[in-house]
Protein backbone atom coordinates (compact mmCIF):
# COMPACT_ATOMS: atom_id res chain seq x y z
CA UNK A 1 0.00 0.00 0.00
CA UNK A 2 1.45 3.46 -1.11
CA UNK A 3 -1.79 5.43 0.04
CA UNK A 4 -0.59 8.11 3.19
CA UNK A 5 -4.20 8.61 3.45
CA UNK A 6 -5.30 5.00 4.42
CA UNK A 7 -4.19 3.17 7.42
CA UNK A 8 -4.51 -0.64 8.26
CA UNK A 9 -6.90 -1.18 11.49
CA UNK A 10 -5.13 -3.36 14.41
CA UNK A 11 -6.93 -6.23 13.39
CA UNK A 12 -6.44 -5.97 9.94
CA UNK A 13 -5.41 -9.66 9.04
CA UNK A 14 -8.90 -10.71 10.85
CA UNK A 15 -11.18 -8.15 9.27
CA UNK A 16 -9.52 -6.43 6.26
CA UNK A 17 -10.89 -2.99 7.97
CA UNK A 18 -8.90 0.10 6.70
CA UNK A 19 -9.33 4.00 7.94
CA UNK A 20 -8.79 6.93 6.03
CA UNK A 21 -7.01 9.39 7.46
CA UNK A 22 -8.43 12.25 5.95
CA UNK A 23 -11.71 11.05 7.56
CA UNK A 24 -10.87 10.49 10.65
CA UNK A 25 -9.69 14.24 11.85
CA UNK A 26 -12.50 14.43 14.93
CA UNK A 27 -12.20 11.05 16.40
CA UNK A 28 -15.07 10.46 18.68
CA UNK A 29 -16.32 8.02 21.49
CA UNK A 30 -17.76 5.24 18.67
CA UNK A 31 -14.54 5.10 17.04
CA UNK A 32 -12.81 4.87 20.08
CA UNK A 33 -15.47 2.16 21.39
CA UNK A 34 -14.75 0.36 18.39
CA UNK A 35 -11.01 0.27 18.84
CA UNK A 36 -11.62 -0.85 22.36
CA UNK A 37 -13.99 -3.73 21.32
CA UNK A 38 -11.15 -4.85 18.81
CA UNK A 39 -8.57 -4.91 21.12
CA UNK A 40 -10.61 -6.81 24.16
CA UNK A 41 -11.46 -9.43 22.03
CA UNK A 42 -8.68 -9.49 19.42
CA UNK A 43 -6.36 -11.98 21.27
CA UNK A 44 -8.91 -14.87 20.73
CA UNK A 45 -11.05 -13.93 17.73
CA UNK A 46 -14.49 -14.93 18.04
CA UNK A 47 -15.82 -17.39 15.32
CA UNK A 48 -18.21 -15.94 12.66
CA UNK A 49 -20.34 -18.47 11.30
CA UNK A 50 -22.10 -21.52 12.17
CA UNK A 51 -19.63 -23.75 9.97
CA UNK A 52 -16.86 -21.90 11.90
CA UNK A 53 -18.24 -23.31 15.34
CA UNK A 54 -17.93 -26.86 14.08
CA UNK A 55 -14.49 -27.01 13.10
CA UNK A 56 -13.45 -25.33 16.88
CA UNK A 57 -12.52 -27.85 19.79
CA UNK A 58 -15.21 -25.82 22.08
CA UNK A 59 -18.39 -26.57 19.56
CA UNK A 60 -20.07 -28.37 22.30
CA UNK A 61 -20.04 -25.52 23.76
CA UNK A 62 -21.22 -23.06 21.07
CA UNK A 63 -24.20 -26.01 20.14
CA UNK A 64 -25.29 -25.55 23.47
CA UNK A 65 -25.49 -21.77 23.18
CA UNK A 66 -27.46 -21.88 19.93
CA UNK A 67 -30.12 -24.23 21.05
CA UNK A 68 -30.70 -21.62 24.23
CA UNK A 69 -30.69 -18.89 22.24
CA UNK A 70 -33.49 -20.69 20.19
CA UNK A 71 -34.92 -21.89 23.23
CA UNK A 72 -35.60 -18.23 24.26
CA UNK A 73 -36.44 -16.53 20.74
CA UNK A 74 -39.46 -19.36 20.86
CA UNK A 75 -40.64 -19.14 24.73
CA UNK A 76 -40.38 -15.33 23.94
CA UNK A 77 -42.70 -16.12 20.96
CA UNK A 78 -40.79 -13.38 18.52
CA UNK A 79 -41.36 -15.57 15.24
CA UNK A 80 -44.90 -15.92 14.04
CA UNK A 81 -45.89 -18.26 11.47
CA UNK A 82 -43.89 -19.09 8.19
CA UNK A 83 -45.30 -17.76 5.19
CA UNK A 84 -44.51 -17.70 1.03
CA UNK A 85 -42.92 -14.38 0.93
CA UNK A 86 -45.73 -11.78 -0.30
CA UNK A 87 -44.45 -10.20 -3.44
CA UNK A 88 -44.18 -6.66 -2.17
CA UNK A 89 -42.17 -7.35 0.57
CA UNK A 90 -38.75 -8.03 0.74
CA UNK A 91 -37.52 -9.87 3.66
CA UNK A 92 -34.34 -9.10 5.98
CA UNK A 93 -31.66 -11.23 5.86
CA UNK A 94 -29.89 -12.84 9.81
CA UNK A 95 -26.88 -13.85 11.28
CA UNK A 96 -25.71 -15.39 14.02
CA UNK A 97 -23.14 -14.12 15.95
CA UNK A 98 -21.34 -15.43 18.59
CA UNK A 99 -19.41 -13.92 22.10
CA UNK A 100 -17.79 -15.46 25.12
CA UNK A 101 -18.43 -13.61 28.17
CA UNK A 102 -15.78 -12.86 30.53
CA UNK A 103 -15.76 -11.34 33.95
CA UNK A 104 -13.46 -8.40 35.32
CA UNK A 105 -10.61 -11.24 35.02
CA UNK A 106 -10.74 -11.97 31.49
CA UNK A 107 -12.02 -15.52 31.96
CA UNK A 108 -14.48 -16.95 30.16
CA UNK A 109 -18.15 -17.06 32.01
CA UNK A 110 -19.84 -18.19 29.36
CA UNK A 111 -20.89 -18.65 25.84
CA UNK A 112 -23.27 -16.94 23.82
CA UNK A 113 -25.10 -17.30 20.36
CA UNK A 114 -27.16 -14.35 19.05
CA UNK A 115 -29.65 -14.76 15.87
CA UNK A 116 -29.63 -11.14 14.84
CA UNK A 117 -31.59 -9.60 12.15
CA UNK A 118 -29.38 -7.71 9.60
CA UNK A 119 -31.12 -3.99 10.26
CA UNK A 120 -29.03 -1.96 7.60
CA UNK A 121 -31.20 -3.74 5.07
CA UNK A 122 -34.68 -1.83 6.74
CA UNK A 123 -36.18 0.98 4.44
CA UNK A 124 -36.95 3.86 6.71
CA UNK A 125 -40.70 5.08 6.70
CA UNK A 126 -41.63 1.08 5.83
CA UNK A 127 -39.72 -0.98 8.38
CA UNK A 128 -39.22 1.63 10.95
CA UNK A 129 -40.13 5.04 12.26
CA UNK A 130 -38.38 6.41 15.46
CA UNK A 131 -35.16 4.29 16.69
CA UNK A 132 -33.33 7.12 19.45
CA UNK A 133 -33.09 4.63 22.41
CA UNK A 134 -31.36 6.35 25.93
CA UNK A 135 -27.96 5.06 27.75
CA UNK A 136 -26.34 5.69 30.60
CA UNK A 137 -23.20 7.35 30.05
CA UNK A 138 -19.56 7.20 31.88
CA UNK A 139 -19.94 10.50 33.81
CA UNK A 140 -23.40 9.57 35.61
CA UNK A 141 -22.02 6.19 36.61
CA UNK A 142 -19.03 7.57 38.13
CA UNK A 143 -21.08 9.81 39.95
CA UNK A 144 -23.73 7.06 41.48
CA UNK A 145 -20.40 5.14 42.28
CA UNK A 146 -19.14 8.12 44.34
CA UNK A 147 -22.67 8.95 45.81
CA UNK A 148 -23.10 4.77 47.28
CA UNK A 149 -19.69 5.38 48.42
CA UNK A 150 -20.29 8.59 50.36
CA UNK A 151 -23.73 7.60 51.51
CA UNK A 152 -23.12 3.98 52.40
CA UNK A 153 -24.94 1.89 49.66
CA UNK A 154 -25.28 -1.22 48.20
CA UNK A 155 -24.47 -1.52 44.82
CA UNK A 156 -25.72 -4.62 43.04
CA UNK A 157 -25.43 -5.26 38.95
CA UNK A 158 -28.82 -7.31 36.82
CA UNK A 159 -28.52 -8.86 33.69
CA UNK A 160 -31.83 -9.25 31.62
CA UNK A 161 -32.08 -12.08 30.14
CA UNK A 162 -32.42 -11.36 25.86
CA UNK A 163 -33.39 -7.87 26.72
CA UNK A 164 -34.70 -6.95 23.24
CA UNK A 165 -37.05 -9.76 22.37
CA UNK A 166 -39.42 -7.96 25.01
CA UNK A 167 -40.25 -5.15 23.25
CA UNK A 168 -42.80 -4.90 20.57
CA UNK A 169 -42.67 -4.53 16.95
CA UNK A 170 -44.18 -1.25 15.61
CA UNK A 171 -44.45 -2.39 12.00
CA UNK A 172 -45.09 -5.32 9.99
CA UNK A 173 -41.24 -7.52 9.12
CA UNK A 174 -40.64 -10.30 7.49
CA UNK A 175 -37.42 -11.86 8.02
CA UNK A 176 -35.50 -14.68 5.83
CA UNK A 177 -35.62 -18.24 7.86
CA UNK A 178 -32.12 -18.79 10.04
CA UNK A 179 -29.47 -21.10 9.51
CA UNK A 180 -30.41 -23.97 11.76
CA UNK A 181 -34.04 -23.69 11.62
CA UNK A 182 -36.47 -26.80 11.48
CA UNK A 183 -38.93 -26.31 8.55
CA UNK A 184 -42.10 -27.72 9.40
CA UNK A 185 -42.03 -31.13 6.90
CA UNK A 186 -45.74 -29.78 4.91
CA UNK A 187 -43.21 -26.86 4.01
CA UNK A 188 -40.36 -28.77 2.94
CA UNK A 189 -41.52 -29.27 -0.82
CA UNK A 190 -40.46 -26.01 -1.96
CA UNK A 191 -37.28 -24.29 -1.76
CA UNK A 192 -36.56 -22.59 1.40
CA UNK A 193 -35.60 -19.47 -0.03
CA UNK A 194 -39.33 -18.89 -1.34
CA UNK A 195 -40.46 -18.68 2.79
CA UNK A 196 -40.40 -15.89 5.31
CA UNK A 197 -41.31 -15.62 9.01
CA UNK A 198 -43.33 -13.01 10.03
CA UNK A 199 -41.74 -11.51 13.57
CA UNK A 200 -43.76 -10.50 16.11
CA UNK A 201 -41.54 -9.21 18.92
CA UNK A 202 -38.52 -6.93 18.06
CA UNK A 203 -34.96 -8.75 17.17
CA UNK A 204 -31.70 -7.50 18.14
CA UNK A 205 -30.18 -5.93 14.83
CA UNK A 206 -33.45 -4.28 14.27
CA UNK A 207 -32.98 -0.47 13.70
CA UNK A 208 -35.86 0.22 16.69
CA UNK A 209 -34.70 -2.70 18.81
CA UNK A 210 -33.13 -0.53 21.36
CA UNK A 211 -35.65 1.73 21.19
CA UNK A 212 -38.82 -0.69 21.92
CA UNK A 213 -36.91 -2.43 24.64
CA UNK A 214 -36.25 0.84 26.70
CA UNK A 215 -39.82 1.91 26.10
CA UNK A 216 -41.14 -1.17 27.70
CA UNK A 217 -38.60 -1.24 30.42
CA UNK A 218 -39.86 2.50 31.10
CA UNK A 219 -43.13 2.05 30.98
CA UNK A 220 -42.84 -0.60 33.52
CA UNK A 221 -40.84 1.21 36.08
CA UNK A 222 -42.93 4.20 35.63
CA UNK A 223 -46.50 2.24 36.51
CA UNK A 224 -44.44 0.95 39.42
CA UNK A 225 -43.97 4.37 40.98
CA UNK A 226 -40.60 5.38 39.79
CA UNK A 227 -39.24 8.66 38.10
CA UNK A 228 -37.12 9.76 35.60
CA UNK A 229 -36.35 12.68 33.94
CA UNK A 230 -35.16 14.25 30.18
CA UNK A 231 -31.76 14.76 31.19
CA UNK A 232 -30.83 11.65 32.45
CA UNK A 233 -33.73 9.08 30.71
CA UNK A 234 -31.68 6.03 32.12
CA UNK A 235 -32.08 6.54 35.76
CA UNK A 236 -34.61 5.65 37.78
CA UNK A 237 -35.73 6.39 41.11
CA UNK A 238 -37.96 5.47 44.00
CA UNK A 239 -38.01 6.85 47.06
CA UNK A 240 -39.73 5.26 50.22
CA UNK A 241 -40.47 6.38 53.80
CA UNK A 242 -37.45 3.80 54.89
CA UNK A 243 -35.25 4.74 52.35
CA UNK A 244 -34.74 4.74 48.20
CA UNK A 245 -33.59 3.02 45.31
CA UNK A 246 -32.29 4.05 41.77
CA UNK A 247 -31.63 1.80 38.88
CA UNK A 248 -29.04 3.08 36.18
CA UNK A 249 -30.28 1.11 32.88
CA UNK A 250 -27.30 0.74 30.21
CA UNK A 251 -29.11 -1.63 27.62
CA UNK A 252 -30.25 -4.60 29.65
CA UNK A 253 -27.63 -4.53 32.20
CA UNK A 254 -29.32 -2.68 35.30
CA UNK A 255 -26.89 -0.97 38.21
CA UNK A 256 -29.07 -0.78 41.07
CA UNK A 257 -28.18 1.18 43.94
CA UNK A 258 -29.86 1.92 47.37
CA UNK A 259 -30.71 1.03 50.54
CA UNK A 260 -31.02 -2.94 51.86
CA UNK A 261 -34.77 -3.34 51.75
CA UNK A 262 -35.85 -1.40 48.46
CA UNK A 263 -32.98 -3.24 46.33
CA UNK A 264 -34.57 -6.50 47.71
CA UNK A 265 -37.91 -5.60 46.79
CA UNK A 266 -36.71 -4.36 43.48
CA UNK A 267 -35.12 -7.06 42.57
CA UNK A 268 -38.02 -9.31 43.05
CA UNK A 269 -39.96 -6.70 41.39
CA UNK A 270 -37.80 -6.65 38.33
CA UNK A 271 -38.42 -10.97 38.20
CA UNK A 272 -41.92 -10.77 38.21
CA UNK A 273 -42.00 -9.52 34.78
CA UNK A 274 -39.09 -10.08 33.24
CA UNK A 275 -36.07 -12.91 33.24
CA UNK A 276 -33.35 -11.52 35.14
CA UNK A 277 -29.79 -13.13 36.22
CA UNK A 278 -28.37 -11.30 39.55
CA UNK A 279 -24.42 -11.06 39.20
CA UNK A 280 -24.33 -9.62 42.62
CA UNK A 281 -22.52 -6.92 43.91
CA UNK A 282 -20.66 -4.67 40.68
CA UNK A 283 -17.52 -5.67 39.80
CA UNK A 284 -17.12 -5.55 36.16
CA UNK A 285 -19.52 -2.67 34.24
CA UNK A 286 -19.22 -0.57 31.03
CA UNK A 287 -15.82 -2.42 31.03
CA UNK A 288 -14.33 -0.89 34.56
CA UNK A 289 -13.15 -2.86 37.08
CA UNK A 290 -14.93 -2.02 40.47
CA UNK A 291 -13.03 -2.88 43.21
CA UNK A 292 -15.40 -3.16 46.82
CA UNK A 293 -12.69 -2.07 49.69
CA UNK A 294 -13.49 -1.32 53.59
CA UNK A 295 -12.68 2.44 53.02
CA UNK A 296 -14.12 3.14 49.74
CA UNK A 297 -14.01 1.83 45.88
CA UNK A 298 -11.55 1.49 43.59
CA UNK A 299 -12.65 1.64 39.87
CA UNK A 300 -9.54 1.00 36.78
CA UNK A 301 -8.74 -0.41 33.63
CA UNK A 302 -5.76 -2.46 34.77
CA UNK A 303 -7.03 -5.67 32.33
CA UNK A 304 -7.84 -3.34 29.62
CA UNK A 305 -4.43 -1.18 29.91
CA UNK A 306 -2.46 -4.78 29.53
CA UNK A 307 -3.89 -5.76 26.54
CA UNK A 308 -3.14 -1.95 24.52
CA UNK A 309 0.15 -2.60 25.81
CA UNK A 310 0.33 -6.30 24.55
CA UNK A 311 -1.30 -4.90 21.38
CA UNK A 312 0.87 -2.30 20.23
CA UNK A 313 3.96 -4.18 21.58
CA UNK A 314 4.84 -2.08 24.04
CA UNK A 315 4.25 -4.90 26.90
CA UNK A 316 7.53 -5.14 27.89
CA UNK A 317 8.71 -1.02 27.46
CA UNK A 318 10.23 0.67 29.88
CA UNK A 319 8.01 2.75 32.07
CA UNK A 320 7.90 6.36 32.53
CA UNK A 321 7.00 8.30 35.53
CA UNK A 322 4.78 11.59 33.29
CA UNK A 323 2.85 10.91 30.36
CA UNK A 324 4.06 13.74 27.60
CA UNK A 325 7.75 15.15 27.50
CA UNK A 326 7.98 18.99 28.84
CA UNK A 327 6.96 20.81 25.40
CA UNK A 328 9.24 24.02 23.90
CA UNK A 329 7.43 27.36 23.79
CA UNK A 330 9.97 27.68 20.61
CA UNK A 331 7.34 26.76 17.70
CA UNK A 332 10.59 25.13 15.67
CA UNK A 333 11.97 22.80 18.59
CA UNK A 334 7.97 21.70 20.08
CA UNK A 335 7.92 17.73 19.51
CA UNK A 336 4.24 18.47 18.81
CA UNK A 337 4.35 20.79 15.88
CA UNK A 338 2.69 19.83 12.85
CA UNK A 339 4.02 18.04 9.72
CA UNK A 340 6.13 19.81 8.24
CA UNK A 341 6.95 20.13 4.34
CA UNK A 342 10.11 17.98 4.37
CA UNK A 343 8.88 15.62 7.02
CA UNK A 344 7.71 12.01 5.96
CA UNK A 345 4.01 10.83 7.37
CA UNK A 346 3.94 7.51 8.83
CA UNK A 347 2.83 5.17 6.52
CA UNK A 348 -0.58 3.19 6.51
CA UNK A 349 1.66 0.36 8.58
CA UNK A 350 1.59 2.09 11.49
CA UNK A 351 -1.66 2.21 13.65
CA UNK A 352 -2.09 5.77 15.04
CA UNK A 353 -5.54 6.36 14.57
CA UNK A 354 -5.75 2.96 16.25
CA UNK A 355 -3.57 3.97 18.98
CA UNK A 356 -5.30 7.49 19.64
CA UNK A 357 -8.72 5.38 19.55
CA UNK A 358 -7.57 3.18 22.28
CA UNK A 359 -6.02 5.58 24.18
CA UNK A 360 -9.07 7.94 24.05
CA UNK A 361 -11.16 5.12 25.65
CA UNK A 362 -9.08 4.79 28.39
CA UNK A 363 -9.24 8.53 28.97
CA UNK A 364 -12.43 8.85 28.73
CA UNK A 365 -13.09 6.42 31.21
CA UNK A 366 -10.80 6.60 34.57
CA UNK A 367 -7.50 8.03 33.25
CA UNK A 368 -7.89 12.12 33.10
CA UNK A 369 -3.76 11.99 33.59
CA UNK A 370 -3.91 11.45 29.93
CA UNK A 371 -6.37 13.73 28.90
CA UNK A 372 -3.72 16.86 27.67
CA UNK A 373 -1.25 14.29 25.93
CA UNK A 374 -4.07 11.94 24.07
CA UNK A 375 -6.19 15.26 23.17
CA UNK A 376 -2.37 16.96 21.77
CA UNK A 377 -1.38 14.00 19.67
CA UNK A 378 -5.53 13.25 18.50
CA UNK A 379 -4.74 16.87 16.57
CA UNK A 380 -2.04 15.20 14.04
CA UNK A 381 -4.72 12.13 12.74
CA UNK A 382 -4.41 13.21 9.05
CA UNK A 383 -0.47 13.29 8.72
CA UNK A 384 1.29 12.03 11.72
CA UNK A 385 4.72 12.20 11.64
CA UNK A 386 7.82 9.77 13.35
CA UNK A 387 7.83 12.60 16.17
CA UNK A 388 3.89 11.87 16.81
CA UNK A 389 4.29 8.39 17.18
CA UNK A 390 6.94 9.06 19.72
CA UNK A 391 4.45 10.96 21.83
CA UNK A 392 2.21 8.02 21.97
CA UNK A 393 5.08 5.49 22.69
CA UNK A 394 5.50 7.64 25.75
CA UNK A 395 2.26 7.68 26.56
CA UNK A 396 2.12 3.65 26.52
CA UNK A 397 5.53 3.41 28.77
CA UNK A 398 3.65 5.47 30.83
CA UNK A 399 1.05 3.46 31.40
CA UNK A 400 3.28 0.52 31.69
CA UNK A 401 4.33 1.93 34.96
CA UNK A 402 0.99 3.04 36.27
CA UNK A 403 -1.20 -0.29 35.06
CA UNK A 404 -3.20 -0.09 38.09
CA UNK A 405 -3.67 3.85 38.81
CA UNK A 406 -7.12 4.39 39.27
CA UNK A 407 -10.06 6.68 40.70
CA UNK A 408 -10.35 5.92 44.10
CA UNK A 409 -13.91 7.10 45.49
CA UNK A 410 -13.15 7.31 49.60
CA UNK A 411 -15.88 6.86 51.71
CA UNK A 412 -14.00 8.97 54.37
CA UNK A 413 -14.11 12.24 52.15
CA UNK A 414 -16.77 14.81 53.11
CA UNK A 415 -16.41 17.39 50.14
CA UNK A 416 -19.29 17.45 48.09
CA UNK A 417 -19.25 18.62 44.05
CA UNK A 418 -16.94 21.11 42.91
CA UNK A 419 -15.76 21.90 39.42
CA UNK A 420 -12.73 23.68 38.29
CA UNK A 421 -12.48 25.05 34.69
CA UNK A 422 -9.69 27.03 33.31
CA UNK A 423 -8.49 28.37 29.41
CA UNK A 424 -4.54 28.60 28.86
CA UNK A 425 -4.12 32.26 26.59
CA UNK A 426 -2.32 31.29 23.21
CA UNK A 427 -2.05 27.32 24.76
CA UNK A 428 -0.83 26.56 20.94
CA UNK A 429 2.10 28.15 19.87
CA UNK A 430 1.33 26.91 16.50
CA UNK A 431 -2.37 27.92 15.69
CA UNK A 432 -2.59 31.05 18.39
CA UNK A 433 -5.86 28.64 20.11
CA UNK A 434 -6.30 28.71 23.58
CA UNK A 435 -6.42 25.14 25.75
CA UNK A 436 -9.30 24.55 27.96
CA UNK A 437 -9.38 22.36 30.47
CA UNK A 438 -12.20 21.22 33.15
CA UNK A 439 -12.81 18.56 35.94
CA UNK A 440 -15.78 18.23 38.20
CA UNK A 441 -14.91 16.36 41.97
CA UNK A 442 -17.27 14.62 44.11
CA UNK A 443 -15.80 13.24 47.56
CA UNK A 444 -12.34 13.85 46.48
CA UNK A 445 -12.57 12.53 43.02
CA UNK A 446 -12.90 13.30 39.74
CA UNK A 447 -16.49 12.17 38.15
CA UNK A 448 -16.09 13.99 34.77
CA UNK A 449 -13.10 15.88 32.95
CA UNK A 450 -12.38 17.27 29.60
CA UNK A 451 -9.31 18.71 28.14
Amino acid sequence: MNDIDKEVAINYGYTKKLWNRNEMKNINDIFSYTVACDIFGNDDPEPMSVIECQNREDWAKWKEAIQVELNSLNKRKVFGSIVLTPEVVKPIGNRWVFVRKRNEKNEIMRYKARLVAQGFSQRPGIDYEETYSPVMDAITFRYLISLAVSKNLEMRLMDVVTAYLYGSLDSDIYMKIPEGFKMPEALSTRPKEMYSIKLQRSLYGLKQSGRMWYNRLSDYLISKGYTNNLICPCVFIKKTTSGYVIIAVYVDDLNIIGTNKEIHEVIVLLKEEFEMKDLGRTKYCLGLQIEHMHNGILVHQSNYVEKVLKRFNMDKANPLSTPMVVRSLNIDNDPFRPCEENEDVLGPEVPYLSAIGALMYLTNCTRPDISFAVNLLARFSSSPTKRHWNGIKHIFRYLRGTVDLGLFYSNNSKEDLIGYADAGYLSDPHKARSQTGYVFINGGTAISWRS
